[in-house]
């Protein structure tokens, strides 16, 4: 098994807890669904949010869905002219058997924009 990183992004209507457990919720979903992955092969995962969120930790949507031994950690995007607002990214160090290239990267709605180069 190798190590590989996972990335991902939402970008939420609105700056409401239940809206981002919902959005990041489906987004940690996707991702472990995409790569057919299970929690089990989380070694970590980094949230960021944009500053304009504040109403709740993204890593608290994890946890939610059972994601509960796996350390986890958010921070603060860095607040950038200009930039896409209302933003929550991951990072998910995983242990899986894909190669780096057959890693699916996980960009949903909005966020697209963000990465069209690795968006799936």
């Amino acid at each position: 098994m190798a190590v590989r990183a996972v990335r991902g992004a939402v970008q939420l209507e609105r700056d409401d807890a239940e809206h981002m457990d919902e959005q990041v919720g489906e987004l940690l979903t996707a991702v472990l669904e995409r790569n057919s992955l299970t929690a089990d092969d989380l070694i970590s995962v980094w949230f960021t949010a944009t500053p304009d969120l504040r109403s709740a930790f993204p890593a608290a949507a994890a946890r939610r869905l059972g994601i509960t031994d796996v350390p986890l950690i958010c921070a603060q995007e860095m607040d950038v002219e200009g930039a896409m607002p209302r933003i929550v990214r991951i990072l998910a160090h995983v242990e899986t058997g894909l190669g780096r290239s057959a890693v699916t990267h996980v960009y949903l709605g909005a966020a697209a924009a963000l990465r069209k180069d690795i968006a799936q």
